[in-house]
């Protein structure tokens, strides 16, 4: 990883992610209290935990902040620096005991995704870049995928979109088709090579996707919202319809897979 702009930026997320292993230590994957939100997401003690000490290892004065765990503030609108978290994203995985979960980490300047680091305790990777320095995976230079065809690519989905049957359509293609949980972690694997495509057609919010879209960028991949625009981060409503990622050279490809199956609702006029 080359000298950064953003170097005091990435020393606190890889200090936030650090400080995260102790609390992780505490509980056992698959063996945890759980409480349920409105809407039925799952929550847990750790993802709290996880949350209270991101916010005081990485938040600066005159820094925003939006986490999931976290009532949001508005006043995060009127900062250039902002902070978006998931404490644990994946936390039906965790419940469950399987090892896709992480906390996912995404740092945005006036707007835009720049550095973001993605802890998984259960496979214990660490991935951490920023757009001006390429992205580290345990310590290691990654970038993303160089195929040029999706002809054999590895292509991971949302575990739970999968059950859902939203994922029907893509069945049978010369790709192959992996289900997963954790929205971030699909992206950093995205963002080291280790899988080739990501996307989903279905809603997410900002802090499931900042950080991840952050590293990918960084590793020289493709990010794209559904409506074919760059990712832009810390809006006033933090809910995205979608988003596509994969190496530089699927997107064409990507983007004509998705094409017939994308719903993009029309803005007001």
């Amino acid at each position: 990883m080359t000298t950064s702009r953003y170097a005091d930026i990435l020393q606190r997320i890889d200090g936030a992610l650090e400080a995260t292993r102790p609390i992780f230590a505490r509980f056992t994957p698959g063996a945890i209290a759980t409480d349920y939100k409105i809407g039925h997401d799952p929550v847990t003690e750790a993802d709290r935990a996880v949350d209270a000490v991101l916010r005081e290892t990485l938040l600066r004065d005159g820094e925003g902040w939006l986490s999931e765990e976290t009532v949001d503030n508005p006043s995060r609108l009127k900062n250039e620096r902002v902070w978006i978290v998931d404490p644990l994203d994946g936390t039906r995985e965790f419940v469950q005991g399987l090892p896709e979960f992480c906390v996912s980490i995404g740092f945005v300047e006036n707007g835009v995704p720049v550095a973001g680091g993605i802890y998984n305790p259960a496979t214990q990777e660490t991935f951490l870049g920023s757009v001006d320095a390429g992205v580290l995976r345990n310590g290691q230079s990654v970038r993303t995928s160089q195929r040029t065809s999706l002809d054999g690519a590895l292509i991971l989905a949302s575990r739970s979109e999968v059950k859902r049957g939203e994922w029907k359509q893509f069945e049978g293609g010369p790709y192959k088709v992996q289900a997963m949980g954790s929205v971030a972690y699909k992206l950093a694997l995205v963002s080291a090579g280790l899988a080739d495509v990501t996307f989903t057609l279905t809603p997410k919010n900002e802090w499931d996707v900042v950080a991840g879209a952050a590293l990918v960028k960084a590793a020289g991949g493709f990010v794209s919202t559904l409506e074919k625009t760059d990712f832009a981060a810390n809006r006033q409503d933090p809910l995205l319809s979608g988003l596509l990622a994969s190496g530089p050279l699927l997107k064409a490809e990507l983007l004509a897979l998705v094409e017939p199956y994308i719903r993009v609702p029309e803005q007001a006029g």
